[in-house]
């Protein structure tokens, strides 16, 4: 082979991978508790005593594949995600713009204004990640539902950029800070019979 062709080759896998490492193709499919991690189970233990519409998820992406456990407590949505082994990776609980301090909002509508001509928030999402906090700690700050510099805000938009409205995935730090972005496949609807 040519160094040019081989060169070119090279150059056109590395354009792939990484042009497609924005992306994030996921898909979660509803699985039975008995098909749940076991150590994931332990963690959730005694933490769902008063809590409403378990269910049990695994959710497969580009990536890596994971578990989570969406349930209603206290009148909030949580989402515990762990990963194939069934250590926690972080706690999500789905909240309103309202929940979020008013300067943190105001840094990621000033954000989400400059990078898109239009957008819609379709689901904001306050995550507890693991990070350098024990798992206990993580655990008992997540239900306790506090504000701590630690936690980042996860937001589900639609997002208009040269002309086409595309589903976006962006992480934001406690302050409002961007942190990153991933475009984001819209649900799975292969349930859906027509």
């Amino acid at each position: 082979m040519k160094p040019q062709l081989i060169f070119t080759l090279i150059l056109s896998l590395f354009t792939f991978f990484f042009g497609h490492a924005q992306n994030k193709f996921e898909r979660e499919y509803r699985i039975k508790k008995s098909q749940f991690p076991e150590k994931a189970l332990s963690y959730l233990e005694g933490r769902l005593e008063d809590a409403r519409r378990i269910r049990f998820y695994r959710e497969i992406d580009s990536a890596k594949t994971s578990y989570e456990a969406k349930f209603k407590k206290d009148r909030l949505k949580y989402s515990v995600e762990f990963d194939d082994a069934g250590n926690l990776e972080d706690i999500e609980i789905e909240i309103k713009s309202v929940d979020i301090p008013n300067e943190s909002f105001s840094e990621i509508t000033e954000y989400l204004s400059t990078s898109f001509g239009k957008y819609h928030i379709r689901k904001i999402q306050q995550q507890y990640p693991v990070g350098n906090t024990d798992i206990e700690t993580t655990l008992k700050n997540a239900f306790q539902n506090l504000l701590l510099p630690s936690l980042t805000y996860e937001l589900i938009i639609s997002g208009k950029k040269d002309n086409n409205y595309t589903q976006y995935e962006i992480l934001f730090d406690a302050q409002g800070g961007f942190v990153k972005i991933r475009k984001s496949l819209p649900p799975n609807y292969d349930h859906v019979l027509y």
